[in-house]
């Protein structure tokens, strides 16, 4: 009996043994103190789970501006860009709006530094704000280096933050990442891609870019490079959607200078005044370039456009000939016609230059008719109406506005990102960089150079998209939007006071006042009723007497109840003064009861 025993039990060890021991079945392996089986493949190597990228952009989708990204990967964090968006015309008095990073301040520990493709406000304008909530190094090239550390001396932050300036072609290595920043050509020096190596793969991010052969400043867009990046494997291309819905190729920055050029021999008689934005250094060497061959003088007008040259030529990206450059101050010292003005305001802007002069609120300047005024510029969408306003004025006082074939676009078009695509054959492609329907014509343009439907994503801020060489999906999302910048606050402004700012401007106020007596039951003195923005008291005493009889009979009937809490006597005052003024005026306006007692 014992023999059996003890021979049922070796039978059972031998059973064991043969099924652990089996390599054509499964591995058992200990992890944390649990049994886990992995299957084997036929060669005897354990299959393993391939390396997987988040991908998480904060901002700059659906929209122009705002421009940041985050690159997640075994635990570690690659932010690209951090922009600043310019308010909407319903956001009553906000300055700017910038990105939301409460998933990077969650995460700070992650980060490993922040790399930045060029130097456009929608591309490093939130940085000085970013900075004082995380303090994470910077790297970028040598000219957007210069226009990041003016934002930060600015907010007095310069000397706590590590700026590391790169070159076209340089790598480095931010823990599990090697970011390689490769030339391109944009409306301004220094721009450049990224090339983003990640255990999963190589993700190509283009930053706003254009193919220009021949760009005035520097070198053709590097695309050779972008071409052997794509012969080796890229995992994901992320490409700028701005002139997604544009065909053809955009047109060189040197057609601007022959036009300009053209411009100048044209009005030999009267001051030229021109319009451009302030980062586009190339523009503003052209028009130095002709202001200097027609024996003009050039004057700078407008804080951002004098800080920008002030950096570009010390840095050597514009070269001013001796004798051009005058103060301002000094244009009364020449003749008209020998005097170019650059100024800021070609987007319209309410309190930039040009919009001064227009308004003739400029201290140093007036619109006199003999002026050429060039807008240099395309209208951002949204703008063209504050830019048709000022070109209306401009007109009115007899000046001859300028704007055809004065600009040409730093953002690529549809011949352009196909070229891209075909140099760098991406498994997937990720449209960034422009509006909704920029970001949907970009995925059609992406499907026909023959990346499949499911792997051209077009996602949302927010959206955390998991990238590996198997497949790619949207597996969460993460908060993200717009910050709002009034002044020194920042997100101190938010829905309900953008909601009352705007019911002011549509409704206008009334005031309510009352004085009651403490802890008793007589009103002292009032109701007085003061209105801001909703009629003019002297044309309309009937109704502020018949408010302030509605006002009276709500306190008194609150009395005679013995309501004495502040906030429902407040209540029946705004309820009832609502009623009557709806009724009386089909209006709407803000109601504020302010109650005292003495």
């Amino acid at each position: 009996m014992r023999d059996n025993q003890q021979q049922q039990r070796q039978q059972v060890k031998q059973k064991k043994e043969t099924n652990t021991n089996n390599s054509n079945t499964k591995e058992r392996r200990t992890y944390n103190g649990k049994n886990h089986y992995q299957p084997r493949r036929r060669n005897g190597v354990p299959r393993r789970k391939p390396s997987s990228v988040k991908i998480i952009p904060l901002g700059g989708l659906g929209q122009i501006g705002m421009n940041i990204t985050a690159f997640e990967c075994n635990n570690q964090i690659l932010i690209v860009d951090c922009g600043l968006a310019f308010p909407d015309e319903d956001m009553l008095g906000i300055d700017l709006v910038i990105p939301d990073i409460t998933y990077l301040k969650e995460n700070a520990k992650k980060i490993r530094g922040l790399v930045i493709t060029h130097g456009h406000e929608d591309h490093i304008g939130a940085i000085p704000y970013f900075e004082k909530e995380l303090n994470v190094p910077i790297y970028a090239t040598k000219l957007t280096m210069a226009l990041i550390d003016n934002k930060l001396k600015e907010h007095g932050i310069s000397g706590m933050v590590q700026k590391n300036i790169v070159s076209h072609g340089d790598k480095v290595k931010l823990g599990v990442f090697e970011v390689e920043f490769i030339k391109t050509n944009h409306s301004i020096a220094d721009a450049a891609a990224l090339a983003i190596t990640t255990p999963a793969g190589v993700i190509i991010h283009t930053g706003d870019f254009k193919v220009d052969h021949t760009p005035l400043f520097g070198e053709a867009i590097d695309l050779a490079r972008f071409a052997e990046l794509g012969s080796k494997g890229v995992l994901a291309l992320m490409a700028d959607s701005t002139n997604a819905e544009r065909q053809g190729y955009t047109l060189s920055e040197k057609n601007v200078g022959r036009r300009l050029d053209g411009i100048f021999a044209e009005h030999l008689k009267g001051r030229m005044i021109i319009a451009t934005f302030a980062s586009n250094v190339d523009r503003v060497q052209h028009i130095i370039n002709s202001a200097h061959k027609y024996g003009r003088k050039v004057a700078v007008e407008g804080r951002s456009m004098v800080n920008i040259i002030t950096t570009a030529s010390e840095l050597g990206y514009i070269k001013i000939p001796k004798n051009t450059l005058i103060e301002t101050d000094e244009i009364k010292n020449y003749p008209d016609d020998q005097i170019v003005l650059i100024t800021t305001g070609s987007q319209g802007e309410q309190m930039a230059a040009l919009s001064r002069m227009a308004n003739s609120t400029h201290r140093k300047v007036s619109i006199v008719p003999s002026d050429t005024i060039i807008f240099s510029s395309s209208p951002i969408p949204g703008n063209e109406k504050n830019v048709s306003k000022i070109m209306n004025e401009l007109a009115i006082k007899g000046a001859k506005v300028v704007f055809q074939d004065t600009h040409v676009s730093g953002h690529a078009c549809r011949e352009e990102l196909r070229l891209m695509y075909a140099l760098t054959k991406p498994k997937y492609a990720i449209p960034v960089h422009g509006e909704y329907r920029h970001l949907m014509r970009h995925k059609e343009l992406a499907v026909e150079m023959g990346i499949p439907k499911e792997n051209v994503f077009v996602l949302s801020e927010g959206d955390v998209l998991e990238l590996n060489k198997r497949q790619g999906k949207v597996t969460g999302k993460v908060q993200a939007g717009g910050i709002l910048v009034d002044g020194l606050g920042v997100g101190d402004v938010g829905n309900i006071v953008l909601n009352d700012r705007k019911m002011l401007s549509q409704n206008g106020l009334i005031i309510a006042t009352v004085t009651l007596q403490k802890h008793g039951n007589q009103i002292l003195a009032g109701p007085d009723i003061v209105s801001r923005g909703f009629v003019y008291v002297r044309e309309s005493e009937s109704l502020m007497e018949g408010a302030r009889d509605v006002v009276l009979e709500a306190v008194e009937d609150c009395m005679d109840r013995n309501i004495t809490d502040w906030a429902r006597i407040k209540t029946s005052i705004k309820d009832a003064l609502s009623n009557y003024i709806w009724k009386r005026t089909k209006r709407n306006p803000m109601i504020l009861p302010i109650i005292t007692e003495v």
